[in-house]
């Protein structure tokens, strides 16, 4: 394990350090020195309307891509897992939803600008073909265009996270429920739903914390010009009129993981909840 420590601790942890250090100091704009501990930058971002519309936009763009994606991942995955387990369906599912999963971030930026942008092929067949022009009814440099662009990884992702709940639903439940005059949707009401709810929501959880953490897949849609805690963090940091502006982005970073943060301590105790049914 010592080699995985000292990777985590050389890329994961001094970056951190750095990071939230920076944030609780203030740089000189002259001498470019750092002076001691200060809450300045947090009372910048919590006070200024534009980090507090940024925070909101953030958080709402969160919650419906990740209720969203959850629904339709536990429907998707709920029709895979009820089917065949050796099935040709199954195993193009999860090898799919692997790949996609983790499909995000520029490359995924740049697939659907080159089918669904201004010049986009999908957009071209469907102007020609149609009449359908979709830059004008949904653009990707917009808070919907940004949200529809991370289902996208997230329904995947909501695939491999429930599926081992869905299939921790043993049958001898099922038959114990019929022997004891349950009916179908009885078994779903009183069985399922209470034994899936707890890793349908530590699922959900998880997909929160990805929407509210993806940075470069809303960076390279629309340049930073929606209104989202990323977006700011790269003004600040790129930003050549306002001296000392990178406090600002590392203290919008350290409040970006404090929210991660509690979203998964929120997990956890879901996933403690959850795994009371697969004893």
């Amino acid at each position: 394990m010592v080699p995985f420590f000292v990777i985590v601790a050389a890329f994961l942890g001094v970056p951190l350090y750095y990071m939230i250090h920076g944030a609780f100091t203030s740089s000189n704009a002259l001498s470019g020195t750092s002076s001691g501990f200060t809450l300045h930058n947090f009372t910048t971002i919590f006070s200024q309307s534009q980090y507090l519309i940024a925070l909101k936009n953030s958080a709402i763009l969160s919650v419906w891509t990740s209720v969203g994606p959850a629904l339709l991942g536990l429907w998707f995955a709920a029709a895979v897992v009820a089917g065949n387990p050796n099935g040709l369906l199954r195993r193009i599912t999860s090898s799919a939803s692997g790949v996609l999963a983790y499909f995000s971030g520029a490359p995924l930026a740049f697939v659907v600008i080159a089918a669904y942008g201004t010049s986009g092929a999908l957009t071209i067949i469907l102007k020609d073909i149609f009449g359908w022009f979709l830059p004008n009814t949904i653009s990707t440099a917009s808070l919907l265009g940004v949200g529809l662009v991370y289902f996208m990884f997230q329904i995947p992702l909501m695939v491999i996270f429930v599926t081992p709940a869905l299939e921790g639903l043993r049958p001898e439940w099922e038959e114990a429920a019929r022997n004891l005059g349950a009916t179908r949707l009885g078994y779903i009401r009183h069985v399922v739903v209470p034994v899936l709810t707890p890793s349908v929501v530590a699922a959900t959880l998880l997909l929160f914390g990805s929407s509210f953490s993806a940075f470069a897949t809303a960076l390279a849609l629309d340049g930073g010009g929606i209104d989202i805690v990323p977006t700011k963090i790269n003004l600040a940091l790129s930003n050549n009129v306002l001296a000392a502006q990178t406090n600002l982005a590392e203290a919008l970073g350290t409040e970006m993981i404090a929210v991660v943060g509690i979203v998964m301590v929120l997990y956890w105790l879901a996933q403690r909840r959850a795994g009371k049914w697969m004893r």
